[in-house]
């Protein structure tokens, strides 16, 4: 008889976490680092790229003008980049499966005008309000999802009629030309608010320590039942450069930022939390749950996974509801950044912003490959290029033309580093 036992196929995607997290068979930091190296050299590069161009980035902007590194442009930075970051985040599990979310940009501005309806119209306390923009983003993604998994239509085609449909139902809703003030001080101090220095310090402090805590337990666990498992000097020099860097964006944002003495402004951004949180669910997800392995496992083979037993159909839809809930939560941020919800919110070159946000942070268009810190990392790219040209007071065109470049840039590395990985026999 033939064994028909099914076994789940396994990620390394899913595993990897960060710098040299596949190293397993490395015994010393040296080692992991040459491995690591090789692996570049071999075409799995990462965020490399794009880490090293957001560094290029800040020494060309740092200098080309003082302004740019100042603690009050820094502030305004991640606030600037919240809403696209968190957008880009939810179309990475899309992306992932090599489907496409076209809609996921309107379908944020849907979801934060019925939230703004319910705050003004409806005079809703600001948490209803909320979960009623929500479930309208998970109400797009499921059909979205089942149009796409169980009647066979590409996503392509659906997201773009959706696209356009979603932008017919907030001109009904709103009104030809009209739009929301969004007047609640909890809304609005998502995006313009900032936590006490206080608070601030100990949040840092709580979040080193608890990656600390998680990251040392791991290694120790995987030891003691003698699996493979990163040298610790890695895992230490991982918990080190993470407690640098949050030390030092603590300090700066703590300082007094403000060009008026008499109102002072410190602390850190209320959007920066959010996006950490959702930035380690989303790492947890995709990196530590069935859930995220199975998306893995689908975007690098489909017909596998559907052989190995994972309801890949079922995925697809979870999927899809996931992006248009993360579209609902960065149509909040947005219309808490700019004070209203408009016929325009989330229209234009939101969705092209957050898919290259995606693609230049280093998911792959092909499917497979990302992860959340990918959105991150290019949506802050996305996000320095136009406040770096804004404070250089270069012309619009600018901005749009080293934009698209950057990202035809990325594109054209994930396309050479799958055929250096497929060449290498790594992919």
């Amino acid at each position: 008889m033939t064994d028909t036992t099914t076994t789940e196929p396994e990620s390394t995607e899913a595993e990897d976490v960060g710098f040299a997290s596949d190293l397993t068979q490395s015994t010393t930091l040296g080692e992991s680092v040459r491995a690591y190296f090789t692996r570049v050299r071999g075409g799995d590069m990462g965020a490399l790229p794009s880490v090293l161009g957001l560094v290029v980035l800040f020494v060309v902007f740092g200098i080309a003008n003082d302004r740019f590194l100042s603690d009050l442009n820094m502030a305004n930075l991640i606030s600037q980049s919240g809403s696209i970051i968190i957008l880009a985040m939810g179309l990475v599990p899309v992306l992932l499966l090599g489907d496409i979310d076209l809609s996921a940009g309107v379908a944020g501005g849907v979801a934060a005008c019925v939230m703004g309806l319910e705050l003004v119209k409806h005079e809703q306390p600001w948490y209803l309000a909320v979960l009623a923009g929500l479930a309208t983003g998970a109400l797009i993604g499921l059909i979205i999802g089942v149009l796409v998994a169980k009647l066979g239509i590409p996503s392509f085609v659906v997201t773009l009629a959706f696209f356009l449909g979603l932008q017919g139902v907030t001109l009904k809703l709103i009104g030809d030309g009209g739009s929301v003030r969004i007047d609640d001080p909890v809304i609005s101090g998502i995006a313009n608010d900032n936590l006490t220095p206080f608070w601030g310090w100990i949040l840092t402090i709580a979040v080193i320590a608890g990656y600390a805590t998680i990251t040392l337990w791991g290694h120790h666990r995987k030891v003691a039942q003698n699996l493979q498992h990163q040298p610790l000097a890695v895992v230490v020099a991982q918990n080190i450069a993470l407690a640098v860097i949050l030390l030092a964006v603590t300090y700066l944002l703590n300082q007094n930022r403000s060009v008026n003495p008499n109102f002072p402004i410190e602390g850190i951004p209320y959007v920066l939390p959010v996006v950490a949180v959702l930035l380690i669910l989303w790492t947890f997800i995709l990196g530590r749950t069935t859930f995220g392995r199975h998306v893995y496992a689908v975007g690098g083979n489909s017909e596998a996974a559907r052989r190995a037993g994972i309801g890949v159909d079922r995925i697809r839809i979870l999927v899809f509801i996931c992006c248009s809930t993360m579209a609902a939560v960065s149509g909040i941020v947005a219309a808490s950044y700019g004070g209203k919800v408009s016929t325009s919110s989330g229209g234009g070159n939101v969705l092209l912003y957050a898919v290259g946000a995606a693609v230049i942070g280093g998911t792959s268009l092909f499917g497979g490959k990302g992860k959340a810190r990918d959105a991150v990392i290019g949506g802050l790219v996305i996000a320095t290029i136009a406040n770096g040209l804004g404070l250089l007071n270069q012309a619009s065109y600018i901005n749009f033309l080293v934009t698209g470049g950057v990202l035809l840039l990325a594109a054209s590395v994930d396309a050479i580093s799958r055929r250096r990985r497929s060449a290498t026999g790594t992919s």
